[in-house]
Order: C-alpha cells, then structure tokens, then sequence
C-alpha cells in the first residue's frame, strides 16, 4: 500500500510540475503579448479549489491529466468586451498567436534543458567504461587476444574512455581493421583486428546490421564532473537527442515498426515514476526531463485539440491570407478529441494489459 501511495505521489509531483510549466509558458507569453487571461487550470473538469487575482481565475480542477490557459476572444465567437477589444487573443498577430501556442511546448524543453543541467552539476555525467566484460569465441576480438577485464583506451589514435565512444568507432569503421589500445594489468599494447557484419539490437529494439568485433561490456559505470559551462552544453545535446529520439518512436509507432504496446499512460508514468524516485533523487529528475520531453513533442503533434493542431490552423492561416472558418475549425477539433480518446483509453489498456498480464 506505501509503494503504490509512493508511486501515485512521485506521478502526481512530475506531473503537476510539468504542466504546471506548460500552462505557465502559454500564460507568461499571453501577457506579454497583451492578451487578457481568464483561466489558468490545472487539471480538466470540475474546479476543485479556485482564487481570483484580477482578471485571471487561478483554479486546480478534478482532473489532473493536464491543464488550461482560457484567454480572451480565444475563439473568435466569445464575446469581447467593446471597450477592451484589444486584448483579444484572436485579434492579435499571426506571429503574436504563434508565439503564445509554441511558448508552451516550449517551456517543457527548456525545463529538461535545466533539469538535466541540474542533474550533471550536482551529481555529475554516469557513463559506462570501455571495460570488456566477455570476448565471443571466433569473433575478431578474441582471435587478437582480447579478454574480459581488458579496457580499451584507444581507437587508432582516438582516445576512448566510454563504451558508447568504442561502440560508435567500432561501427564507423566499415569494416576497416582497427588498432585499439588495450591496457590489462597495468600495461598497455596495442591490437590489430577487423570488424565483421553482423546484427545487433538497437536503443529502439530494432535488429540492424552493423559492424562487430565481439565484445561484451562488463557494464562498470564511471562519473564525469564537467564544469558548469560544459555541463550546460551537454545538457542542451542530452534534450535535442532525447528530443530526436522521442520523434523517431513516434514515427516508428505510427508506421508499425515499433509495436504499440510500448505507448504507456498513467499508470506506467506513475509506476515508472515511483520506482525512479526510489532509486534516488539524479535518477527521478532525469525521469522528469524525459516526461517533460515527451509532453514537448506530444503537444506538438498537428493535432486539432493540442498545441500542434492550433499551429497547423495558424500555418494554414499564413498560406491562405485568412484563418479557416469556424465551421471547419469545429469539425477538425471534433477529429482531434475523438482521436485523442482513442489513444487515451488504448494507452490505459497497455497500462492494464501490463499490470495483470
């Protein structure tokens, strides 16, 4: 009962904090665009606690899978007040509009920007070692003589500290022999071997083919400990290639070649976020990062309802000279809804399929 009171806590705090953020960044830039704000929510449905600053209606409704920023003449049907029309969202420019939507996806990848940096500051940058945890027989690694507790140290004349850095050399290579440094023992020698085709699993569980030498990683983990600038360039890489990545499964997804079943929803977020938190504070806040990835690159999606659907009507806008009528917008947020009830309840079906299959 405490593991699964932990779990739905570590879940309803990476959460919160993460829409909390987005609905913060669509609000900040409604205001500095001029644009009166109404209601700032998080959670859907019914209010549950509610204070006025102002013009603004502050509230955390029942629901909280999510939130809402509700600006004035956000649908150009809401009525205007005559005397302030100026502070229409639908009255302010193409680009002001854009700026408004985007700010909210935006501020997610700004929040990973600044938790990952948080993360390799206080805590440092883990990476495996180039360490050798097992040699395949027959493979080129072991009839150069390489073998477990070997850590390789060079790649021609590439320095490699990591096993993702070894990793990479090994599969650039075409197949062209390579000469890798090997220190054993307290010694170092160098080795000359030529990698082989073969397949191999990649981060997305795709088989592939790639070059190999036949080697196992004996899985030892180091710590870096950059300085504030580097940790802050390695935090920007770290959001673009999680960003990538996120992009090119949801990609895969649609086009069948990852399955389905990996789409996840509450309950894995909220299982995956307990037992990041038990395992510590470094490993719960990168989990945050990655969420508020996510949440980044789902909401830009062109669908009617998220923040993608309204900028794909603004991007329609720019083409046509003029916005789409308020019919057609109706039907396509219509599309956009039933589509995301889809994947909402297929994505708790996943979460159920898991937790009893």
């Amino acid at each position: 009962m405490i593991d699964v009171v932990y779990m739905i806590a570590a879940a309803v705090v990476a959460f919160g904090v993460l829409v909390f953020l987005h609905e913060l960044g669509h609000f900040l830039v409604a205001k500095k665009a001029g644009v009166g704000v109404l209601t700032f929510s998080i959670g859907f449905g019914p209010k549950v606690l509610v204070r006025r600053y102002g013009e603004t209606e502050y509230c955390i409704s029942a629901f909280p899978l999510g939130g809402y920023v509700r600006m004035m003449g956000e649908d150009p049907r809401d009525e205007v007040l005559d005397a302030d029309p100026d502070r229409s969202f639908s009255q302010r420019s193409l680009a002001a509009r854009t700026a408004i939507v985007a700010a909210g996806p935006g501020a997610n990848f700004v929040l990973a920007v600044a938790v990952f940096l948080l993360v390799f500051v206080i805590f440092g940058v883990p990476y495996r070692t180039a360490e050798i945890g097992g040699v395949q027989p027959g493979s080129p690694a072991a009839s150069a003589g390489l073998q477990a507790g070997d850590r390789v140290v060079m790649v021609g004349d590439r320095p490699i500290r990591s096993w993702d850095a070894l990793s990479r050399a090994v599969r650039e290579s075409g197949g062209r022999a390579l000469e890798l440094g090997v220190a054993r023992e307290g010694r170092e020698f160098m080795v000359s071997l030529r990698p082989t085709a073969g397949q191999a699993p990649n981060i997305l569980g795709e088989t592939e083919e790639v070059w190999l030498i036949g080697i196992q990683s004996a899985g030892t983990v180091e710590v870096d400990r950059p300085n504030p600038l580097t940790a802050a360039w390695l935090a920007v890489t770290r959001t673009v290639e999680m960003t990538l990545l996120t992009v090119e499964v949801l990609v895969k997804m649609v086009v069948g070649r990852v399955d389905s079943t990996n789409l996840g929803g509450p309950l894995m977020i909220a299982q995956v976020a307990g037992e990041q938190a038990q395992r510590g504070l470094a490993n719960y806040l990168f989990l945050v990062a990655l969420l508020s990835i996510n949440l980044g690159v789902l909401n830009l999606l062109p669908i009617p309802m998220l923040d993608g659907g309204h900028l794909l009507f603004f991007f329609i806008e720019a083409m046509r000279g003029r916005p789409l009528e308020a019919r057609q917008r109706e039907r396509a947020q219509q599309f956009g809804l039933v589509l995301l009830l889809f994947v909402m309840v297929y994505a708790f079906y996943n979460d159920l399929a898991r937790l009893f299959g």
